[in-house]
């Protein structure tokens, strides 16, 4: 049976001080066992080795929102793969709607950065979802299968505990609108669909698929709740300390 797994993605929020005084606010909260689903922050490059230290003792994971292809070179700006290793990142995010509409990131420069975080020892957190026109337009399921072939067509052997895919409905990111539990677990079956075409139906079966998409402390329990659901990636809610405890105790036992 696959873990829940529960990624928090601070986006581009919060200097180290202010990380440091979330992680206050939010470490007592969440739990600290084995029991309960995998948990995992992702803050801004500029606060990842504040977090990872204080992760370090607890059985929180440590994600990076981005990397570049590379493993170095000139590419000012960019961070990568074994960078992010050196300083305890354990996932990575990859192909997230906002780096797909406003940085034009595209299926071939997301399928290089999956198999990057791979080759350096990272799980890539594949982010697939349609716009609203494509679903208006009937389209989520060739836009899911053509993201998801994609993105894990460089990987070496995509398997249930060095992918995760997280299915986000780019018209729910940000919007407040978060998809019905029926529209989440109709996509969810298509993610996995996709993943046995491309991994095989036994590989697919172990590979966690998250939601993410305007994911609240209110919303939580119906969409954690739904069929072929095996976590959550929450964007702004958990920013706030309170708000993610609640999430994460919203994942079914």
């Amino acid at each position: 049976m696959k873990r829940p797994f529960v990624v928090a993605n601070w986006k581009m929020n919060g200097t180290e001080e202010q990380a440091r005084a979330l992680l206050d606010a939010l470490l007592p909260l969440l739990p600290g066992g084995s029991e309960g689903p995998e948990i995992a922050l992702a803050p801004p490059f500029t606060s990842l080795r504040t977090v990872g230290e204080r992760l370090r003792p607890t059985r929180i994971a440590l994600a990076a929102q981005n990397l570049h292809p590379a493993t170095h070179g000139a590419f000012t700006g960019e961070i990568s793969g074994p960078m992010l290793v050196a300083v305890g990142a354990r996932y990575v995010i990859v192909g997230h709607s906002e780096r797909r509409r406003l940085f034009g990131e595209g299926d071939e420069l997301v399928a290089r950065k999956a198999a990057a975080a791979a080759a350096a020892g990272l799980v890539p957190i594949l982010c697939v979802g349609e716009e609203e026109s494509e679903r208006i337009g009937g389209r989520t399921l060739e836009v899911i299968a053509r993201q998801v072939s994609a993105g894990i067509g460089r990987l070496p052997a995509p398997g249930g505990g060095s992918l995760v895919v997280a299915y986000e409905p780019v018209w729910a990111i940000g919007t407040g609108r978060t998809a019905t539990p029926a529209q989440v677990s109709e996509a969810h079956e298509w993610v996995r669909e996709a993943l046995s075409r491309s991994a095989g139906a036994a590989t697919a079966s172990e590979i966690r698929i998250l939601y993410g998409g305007s994911v609240t402390a209110e919303s939580a329990p119906s969409v954690l709740g739904a069929p072929g659901v095996d976590g959550a990636l929450v964007g702004g809610a958990s920013l706030v300390a309170e708000s993610f405890a609640r999430i994460v105790s919203s994942v079914p036992a």
